[in-house]
């Protein structure tokens, strides 16, 4: 036992029986571990198609602690719902006591277990250490966030009464490798209300918000939403959203597992806390759900919400739609760009058009030469800022409008340290950076007019090269440079009167910025593209430019990435998926019609969807 060293995937001699008809794949890792030899390399588990459902083997009888241990390192990645099988491996104590809800590790190869060398069998216990290197994390909300650094839990194993060993000391969670994880579990967006910014906006929709978390895939994915949403929001995100569900909500005790009927209607109990609340309120609690579930399988066509005995409401994914709003469900009009005069112009959104025509206005009619542009996303008013980057301009698209005096000015003495491309909030609110390393700043002007807000940034250890305002407009993207390197962080957008009631201007913070793009040395590019994810150009330490999806969490999106493009000076997307992407590259203006190649549509720069 001296040194033996365990561990998960291809390099050890792990037995699978699997029944096809059934989807069904049983992990029998711990009849066929060696209980001595070399230390061995080893990887973690291929991925398995996503249709077939994972089992693990029980200990066998007289199962020595080399193969207990790699038997529940395998019951971790099983699809048992309440990790039953894993519990075998556990004396009758540590069962009671583990949690594995508490977290998942996440480590680039699965744990390898090392057996303390000091250790004997003859004394009736001994002790591994599991080891790896860590690459993410999922805490008890299941929320994702990028991890690094070295992995080390020690795991403890004695003799029962009868004889066989057993786990009695267990790291709290479960841990696994990628490919594992990736196997295991999937990210889906749960889904909450903006609450700031309601009270000026009274009388519209409420602004719905993706909250990404990670949920295991094979294990009733539609019931862990429902509760995960009932639930509440990720820690990050509740500053700045709202629930419909009242507090104390739950699932009526019983319930489940939740799934739609043959016509897509799901039917959700909930205990007493939710019988009293009234029809708009139910429907937004509907709502919430069906934009939640909407890419789940089976699909869900409608929500039915019961409590207290009796139906509360009924909302279809059609209905959702008038009850609240989206970002993805607003398609834009036009696709904008400046043209070889550095006025700006457009054609129509998804089109094959490549004959751009100038916007109406002062900013269509060449009045003054623009290096970057904003359009408001009711495509009313566009913001651009002037060829040296010094002004920001703001103007109407209506024919015959005068575009005036610059709403803001830059101080910084190149144009490199000017201002940014500006971006429009959900509110109408115009977001920019001054560049300006004597004075660095982030500004937003309420409804694109008026004088200049400065936003606080605590903790923002940079200066931002580059601004992007999410369509729900309480999460924000910001490129912040920092000695050599430029990385892209979120944050949310909190807004707070002030404290002396005089009804002055609001205060305005960005918080709990995290990166989006940890591997990436330098971000030259990025764009929101759907309603957690955004696409990014940028490169690895030592790499090549690349282009990629992100999710605001920090994690890889489960679609292909955009087709390779060379020379990218800045993309553009937008929340609505549907609408291809687009980007400025030494070819000019091209697009990325879905399922194609890039395709260029004329010459031009800077191009821009609303937002």
């Amino acid at each position: 036992m001296g040194g033996e060293r365990v561990g998960r995937g291809r390099g050890s001699s792990v037995r699978t029986v699997a029944w096809a008809a059934g989807g069904v794949v049983l992990l029998a890792g711990c009849a066929s571990m060696p209980d001595s030899g070399d230390l061995r390399g080893v990887e973690s588990t291929p991925r398995q198609d996503t249709q077939v459902r994972v089992f693990a083997m029980p200990p066998s009888e007289d199962a020595t602690p080399t193969q207990i241990v790699q038997g529940f390192l395998e019951a971790l990645t099983s699809d048992d719902p309440d990790y039953k099988t894993a519990r075998q491996y556990l004396t009758p104590e540590a069962a009671k006591t583990w949690q594995p809800g508490l977290s998942t590790t996440v480590l680039s190869d699965g744990p390898a277990a090392q057996a303390d060398p000091q250790d004997r069998q003859d004394t009736g216990s001994l002790s591994y250490t599991l080891t790896g290197t860590r690459v993410a994390t999922v805490d008890a909300q299941q929320s994702f966030a990028p991890a690094s650094g070295p992995y080390s839990k020690l795991v403890r194993l004695t003799r029962d009464d009868d004889g066989q060993w057993r786990i009695d000391g267990v790291p709290q969670g479960v841990v696994m490798g990628e490919s594992d994880f990736e196997r295991n579990y999937m990210s889906v967006n749960k889904y909450y209300f903006a609450s700031s910014g309601e009270a000026a906006a009274a009388g519209t929709p409420p602004v719905a918000v993706a909250d990404p978390v990670y949920v295991r895939s094979h294990v009733d994915p539609t019931t862990q939403m429902v509760r995960s949403l009932i639930g509440g929001p990720t820690t990050w995100l509740d500053p700045v959203v709202r629930s419909s569900f009242p507090e104390g909500t739950a699932l009526r005790k019983g319930a489940g597992p939740l799934t739609p009927d043959d016509r897509g209607t799901l039917t959700v109990p909930l205990n007493d806390r939710a019988a009293e609340v009234g029809t708009a309120r139910c429907e937004e609690m509907a709502a919430q759900l069906l934009f939640t579930l909407r890419n789940l399988s089976p699909a869900v066509e409608e929500i039915e919400l019961r409590a207290g005995g009796g139906r509360l409401c009924s909302l279809t994914q059609d209905g959702a739609e008038t009850v609240t709003t989206r970002g993805a469900l607003h398609q834009p009009d036009h696709l904008y760009f400046l043209d070889e005069e550095h006025r700006l112009v457009r054609i129509a959104a998804g089109s094959s058009d490549t004959e751009p025509e100038p916007v109406p206005g002062a900013l269509g009619e060449g009045e003054q030469a623009l290096r970057s542009v904003a359009v408001a996303r009711d495509e009313r008013t566009a913001a651009g800022v002037g060829l040296d980057g010094r002004s920001l301009f703001v103007g109407s698209l209506v024919t015959g409008d005068s575009l005036g005096e610059p709403v803001l000015r830059s101080r910084g003495k190149t144009e490199a340290d000017r201002l940014t491309t500006p971006s429009w909030d959900a509110q109408g609110g115009l977001w920019v950076a001054d560049r300006d390393p004597a004075d660095p700043r982030l500004y937003l002007l309420e409804e694109g007019t008026g004088e200049p807000l400065e936003v606080s940034t605590p903790g923002l250890d940079g200066r931002v090269r580059a601004v992007r305002v999410a369509a729900d407009g309480v999460r924000i993207a910001l490129v912040v440079e920092q000695g050599d390197r430029r990385s892209l962080l979120v944050g949310r957008i909190e807004r707070s009167a002030p404290d002396d009631g005089t009804g002055d201007r609001p205060a305005v913070t960005v918080l709990g910025l995290r990166s989006a793009t940890p591997e990436l040395e330098q971000v030259t590019a990025m764009s929101w593209a759907g309603d957690s994810r955004l696409v990014v150009v940028g490169r690895e330490q030592g790499g090549v430019e690349q282009m990629k999806y992100v999710a605001v969490d920090g994690s890889t999106p489960d679609v292909p990435p955009p087709a390779a493009l060379t020379g990218v000076k800045n993309v553009t997307a937008s929340e609505d998926e549907r609408a291809p992407l687009v980007a400025y590259s030494v070819d000019g203006i091209v697009r990325l019609p879905s399922g194609a190649q890039w395709q260029k549509v004329t010459e031009g720069t800077a191009p821009v969807y609303p937002g």
